[in-house]
């Protein structure tokens, strides 16, 4: 039979292996809390990366559609006014044409010589062909006679007294203007009626506008 001391000794054995398994439980409790903690925190710095490159993607591609969209409208521009230069520089030769064509005088147009007549033809010819060539690349002409006076477009150079014409209307053109696109070449000179009837403002709607008119709002974009 085993003794008192044996026996105490073997309950103390077992109360030392209980205290030691409650610390490693309580050992590894702790550690399990630790990489949950640990685990949860990896998660929260990984959603946050994840929102950051999200955000940085989505602020890239709206640069990457604005960069699109303004390469297209350059490259439009480019198309649409690679000839401005140019075309300002010719408006002299146009200018030159037409005042040939009004320095005729009446008596030699209708007196009969074959060969004024063919100079004036011929002058004149080249004149619409000046014309057309510039119309084909979207350059034209502006000639606004009686139409309402538009500072976009139009530059005032004297007023005329005439109360039978609505105020600010255009009575008579100096030279004629030139706009290409959107951008006006050149203004037309022009002389504008004062004392008359107001004029009503023109309707927003309206389906068509004069010859060498654009909107307000389009000659300012210009």
């Amino acid at each position: 039979m085993m003794s008192e001391t044996g026996r105490s000794e073997f309950a103390n054995l077992d109360g030392e292996d209980d205290e030691r398994m409650a610390f490693e439980d309580a050992a590894e409790s702790e550690a399990g809390d630790e990489r949950a903690e640990a685990l949860e925190a990896r998660i929260v710095e990984l959603e946050t990366e994840n929102s950051d490159v999200k955000d940085r993607l989505l602020r890239l591609a709206a640069d990457m559609e604005n960069l699109r969209r303004r390469t297209e409208r350059e490259v439009k521009d480019a198309r649409s006014y690679a000839v401005t230069n140019f075309a300002r520089e010719i408006l002299s030769v146009a200018d030159n044409l037409r005042r040939a064509v009004d320095a005729v005088p009446d008596e030699a147009r209708s007196g009969g010589d074959k060969t004024v007549a063919s100079l004036i033809e011929g002058v004149e010819m080249t004149e619409r062909g000046l014309q057309a060539s510039l119309e084909k690349h979207g350059v034209r002409k502006l000639d606004p006679e009686g139409q309402r006076f538009d500072p976009n477009f139009h530059q005032a150079m004297f007023e005329v007294p005439n109360p039978d014409v609505p105020n600010n209307t255009v009575v008579q053109v100096v030279q004629a203007g030139y706009a290409i696109g959107e951008r006006v070449l050149r203004p037309a000179m022009v002389g504008v009626s004062k004392g008359g009837p107001k004029q009503s403002a023109p309707r927003p709607d309206a389906a068509t506008q004069p010859e060498g008119e654009e909107s307000r709002d389009g000659a300012s974009q210009g």
